[in-house]
């Protein structure tokens, strides 16, 4: 429940006349009072010219880790934070008028214009925007060390865990990176309590309750809707689980994985078991069948970082997209520099009101980094396609719409796109073709729903304090328990905070957006492909060249957030509601073989 908040507006402005100076509160009484769409039209310049500095600021704190960068990077959040504080005290004063639908929703958006709002107190505001910068360079340049000349990045571990087969090698790596996390534990504790006063102050309960009111529905029923859409998609994912969980207990044995309870979390190709298709290789139902080797065409053709992204900016432009500008190639960091310490996370960039388009990676020549590729620049041209809307209206429908764009154009990934496009030879798709490519994507697709659905819920408690600090490791575990099934092969305690292993707990990402992508996905690619005329099962569906297809899907894009999401997705799929049918639809296949292949088993844990 939101409460309302009265207070006074100062300005900052001081005002000379002659040699004498106004006080603030002349300043005040003597100043016209703006209304509501002269306030949103001074909101947006000012944006306008502020995101230019705080997307700077970050871009170059995420690509030069240095102590320089984080101050610079921290002084221009707190400048953001301070602006978009005062602004959001300044819009309370418009509650309860009657406002048109379009300065309304902007005001309301400027409300939710952070995933951190800052106490309305300098000292405090300054403290959190530099705990949070602090967090995320804690991560960026976080390494195991087994001794000082054997040093390990994250992203090193994340291919070791790729590539291993051996129990005990992956469990060191597994435990060596969450070495990084423990000392942010009280860093975040107290970031915690300061972003919930900051989200008091702008009438919310906590900053879980704030961050769930930016989906145009009441907290509360957002709540009951993700709910409803995890039990719409979990008998997938229990039957996934319980057949990777036969698989694992026969490579590795029943004593290390048994057949009646979690799966060790370090043992799933992924270092937090978010998506488990590096273990396709055990779990590949019908072995070579269909095989899809696009690793071997990026390494035999020697793909390079910049010829591998400008494969995906085809795709866009296939479906009458424009290409990307100059400046995109001229900026982007495609690879790791030598020199320095950056975040190879990978993010994309719309800097200067999506004029200055870029992506930020460290890309490998796999065919896992190549659809990430795809999926980012899905990012870059949501941001171009919304950037002549109002600063305030430059952002996604809601969240899950912004990843889910790359994910959808990825589904198009087909047998036959990747040949017509010469990354693989063959495309065959026999049954069992179908059946292999198909538990390929769900070790990836379907086996990431819960981790997407925990994340944020876990937070929620830590900001409602439901979840107490004593509690912040056991309370995680029990919650990936419950929702995915895993469980640590080692004990963890107290002295852990395994949490802050997982970049966007640090870095300050809300997750929610991509559990919802992931149903958005298949909600939207079942409509490009109706759009598009293909027949046929949706899983062979691929809109590479539909520019019909892409008229509507960029149409709905260009409206950012200008409207409610329920209108936004109306364009494109003819419904108001996100529902995960379009998800069974397409592994009805899978679906099927998974049953077969755990009959007899006692599944659950």
């Amino acid at each position: 429940m939101k409460r309302h908040i009265t207070y006074a507006v100062v300005s900052i402005a001081l005002i000379l006349s002659g040699c004498a100076q106004k006080t603030a509160e002349e300043e005040i009484s003597a100043a016209p009072a703006e209304t509501a769409q002269e306030f949103i039209d001074r909101a947006n310049a000012e944006l306008k010219e502020l995101g230019k500095e705080v997307g700077a600021a970050n871009w170059v704190r995420s690509t030069y880790i240095t102590g320089d960068t984080a101050i610079i990077a921290s002084a221009a959040s707190e400048k953001y934070a301070k602006w978009h504080g005062g602004m959001v005290q300044q819009a309370l004063k418009y509650d309860g008028q009657q406002l048109d639908a379009k300065t309304q929703r902007a005001i309301d958006l400027l409300k939710l214009g952070t995933s951190l709002p800052t106490p309305n107190d300098a000292d405090k505001r300054k403290e959190l925007t530099s705990i949070a910068t602090d967090l995320g360079g804690m991560y960026g340049a976080g390494k195991y060390c087994r001794n000082d000349d054997d040093c390990l990045t994250g992203s090193e571990l994340e291919g070791l865990m790729q590539t291993s087969k051996d129990y005990d090698e992956l469990l060191e790596y597994w435990t060596g990176w969450r070495t990084i996390a423990p000392p942010m534990r009280e860093k975040y504790e107290r970031y915690v309590e300061l972003a919930n006063e900051g989200a008091a102050e702008l009438g919310y309960t906590d900053l879980g309750e704030m961050w769930r009111a930016g989906f145009d529905m009441s907290p509360a029923e957002f709540e009951t809707e993700a709910t409803k859409l995890w039990d719409q998609v979990k008998p997938l994912y229990e039957e996934l689980h319980c057949a990777v969980r036969g698989k694992l207990s026969e490579h590795y044995g029943e004593d290390k994985v048994p057949l009646d309870g979690p799966i060790p979390a370090h043992l799933l190709g992924n270092m937090w078991a978010q998506e488990w298709g590096f273990i396709y290789d055990i779990m590949e139902p019908y072995p070579g069948v269909g095989d899809i080797d696009v690793d071997s065409t990026l390494k035999t053709k020697d793909y390079s970082p910049q010829e591998m992204t400008r494969s995906a900016e085809n795709f866009y432009v296939s479906m009458g997209m424009p290409r990307l500008p100059d400046t995109f190639w001229e900026r982007s960091q495609f690879v790791a520099p030598q020199d320095r310490d950056v975040v190879c996370h990978a993010s994309a960039w719309g800097l200067d009101g999506g004029n200055d388009l870029r992506i930020k990676m460290c890309i490998k020549q796999t065919y896992d980094e190549l659809r990430v590729i795809y999926h980012e620049l899905g990012h870059n041209y949501y941001q171009g396609a919304y950037k002549d809307q109002e600063p305030l209206f430059q952002g996604s429908a809601h969240s899950g719409f912004h990843e889910a764009i790359g994910d959808t154009v990825t589904l198009s990934m087909t047998p036959q796109y990747l040949k017509e496009v010469g990354l693989v030879s063959s495309a065959e798709e026999s049954e069992k073709a179908v059946i292999n490519r198909q538990m390929q994507m769900a070790l990836d697709k379907i086996a990431f729903l819960p981790f997407g659905k925990l994340i944020d819920e876990w937070r929620w408690g830590v900001f409602s304090g439901a979840i107490s600090p004593e509690d912040y490791n056991k309370s995680w575990w029990d919650m990936r328990l419950k929702y995915q099934g895993i469980a640590p092969a080692v004990e963890r305690s107290e002295a852990d905070f395994d949490p802050g292993s997982k970049y966007h707990i640090p870095g300050n990402v809300s997750y929610t957006r991509y559990f919802l992508a992931r149903i958005l996905q298949f909600q939207f690619q079942r409509s490009l492909c109706e759009i598009a005329g293909h027949e046929g099962d949706l899983a062979s569906c691929s809109v590479y060249g539909s520019k019909e297809a892409g008229d509507k899907f960029y149409a709905m894009m260009a409206s950012g957030q200008s409207e409610p999401w329920q209108d936004a997705l109306e364009k494109l799929t003819g419904t108001r509601e996100m529902d995960a049918t379009a998800i069974i639809d397409y592994f009805q296949p899978l679906m099927g073989y998974l049953k077969e292949q755990n009959a007899g088993r006692s599944c659950g844990w």
